[in-house]
């Protein structure tokens, strides 16, 4: 029965996609199909098969031991702060982020990184039947991160038309980034990390697609990357990204702080007028949508409650709550779930992914600003598409 269910969640997510495109007349429905098929066939690989076992356990074991590394510097420099045994959410959670982000640093000095992301690029955008820039952005978005990708491609940034600029800020709001999946795997199996890491970028080209179809012409479909002006020596770049991590530890660290505390004087509002909690209203209001995805109903006000936070606070946010509750929850839940948060997709990637075109160019960013709703519909769509997937397939 679930399988049906999952089905119909399917079709009318699609057609959600396809109410909101901006012109139905041009989208190209084979590449569509072909990269559902895709999906589906990855999922059942990463999740069904010993060869997908394999590549998990090496994937989960290589971000174990980088995470590891990564506590030597932090237990170095904070260790007495901690309880013995006791694990500190920013200590070992967002802390690793630095060292993700000096290595991410490390692989772009020597040309590693660009050379990888560029070549899969090319090669996704024969399947996905979209521009090379397209392609190549939606890699390296996945890799750098939601603002870092834009700056790589500054300089066609401002000659870049509006809908082209949408598939950009779309690919960046649908995944996450590369520095930061150790911190998901401290809270979520790796193997439902890894798999919406390639669900999503899938998704994203399938959403895109529907939402935002158009053809870009030979001359249009070029890359040019951003390279640093004056090239930095090893330890600068070193010390820039070591930085550049921090920052976005201390930046999620803060936001957790204010999100939580806001997130627990509404729910005490709340309890104290009705007589229950807003992130239960919130999972009522999301049960009929974990349902359709293909949680058990009576699982879904629980997921829908986590999936909701993820919605209007941010992933990290709604991982601290499904933390507490998944050894309730059945297998199937858990990794319909797990998937779903993997992403961007809230209200603050709003103003982030404004903010980051805006600073590099204002005329672009005011139009992103525009459009700013529609790119939270469609990656929320892509967020469910992945899940419903693995609904599917588990």
């Amino acid at each position: 029965m679930h399988y049906l269910i999952s089905v119909v969640g399917l079709v009318i997510v699609l057609l959600l996609a396809w109410l909101a495109s901006n012109d139905k007349k041009k989208i190209k429905y084979r590449p569509i199909v072909i990269m559902i098929v895709i999906q589906f066939v990855l999922g059942l690989l990463i999740l069904k098969t010993s060869v997908g076992e394999f590549l998990i356990k090496g994937f989960a074991d290589s971000f174990k031991k980088l995470i590891d590394y990564a506590n030597e510097g932090t237990n170095f420099v904070f260790g007495g702060i901690a309880n013995e045994g006791a694990h500190t959410f920013f200590l070992f959670v967002l802390m690793p982020i630095v060292f993700m982000s000096a290595l991410i640093g490390i692989l772009q000095h020597y040309k590693i990184l660009p050379f990888i992301i560029r070549y899969i690029g090319l090669v996704l955008s024969k399947v996905n039947g979209m521009g090379k820039l397209e392609s190549y952005n939606a890699v390296a978005a996945a890799i750098v991160g939601q603002n870092e990708v834009f700056i790589s491609v500054k300089n066609q940034l401002g000659a870049l038309p509006k809908h082209r600029l949408y598939t950009l800020c779309a690919s960046a709001m649908s995944t996450v980034s590369m520095s930061i999946v150790g911190s998901y795997m401290t809270m979520l199996q790796p193997k439902y990390v890894v798999a919406a890491l390639i669900l999503n970028l899938f998704g994203g080209f399938i959403v895109s697609s529907i939402i935002n179809p158009y053809e870009v012409t030979p001359e249009e479909d070029i890359i040019e990357v951003q390279e640093q002006e004056e090239k930095q020596t090893f330890f600068e770049m070193l010390g820039e990204y070591i930085m550049d991590g921090f920052k976005v530890a201390i930046v999620v660290g803060v936001m957790l702080i204010g999100f939580v505390g806001i997130i627990a004087l509404i729910n005490g509002v709340f309890s104290g007028v009705f007589g229950i909690s807003f992130q239960a209203i919130l999972g009522y209001v999301f049960a009929p949508i974990a349902f359709l995805i293909g949680v058990p109903w009576k699982e879904a006000v629980d997921a829908g409650s986590i999936m909701a936070t993820k919605l209007v606070a941010n992933e990290f946010v709604a991982m601290l709550d499904f933390v507490k509750i998944q050894g309730n929850l059945s297998e199937r839940t858990v990794a319909i779930v797990s998937v779903f948060l993997i992403s961007f997709a809230n209200f603050g990637s709003i103003g982030t992914i404004v903010g980051a075109v805006k600073g590099l160019n204002e005329k672009q960013g005011n139009i992103v600003a525009r459009f700013g709703l529609k790119l939270l519909y469609g990656a929320t769509i892509v967020s469910v598409l992945s899940a419903i997937v693995i609904g599917i397939i588990f």
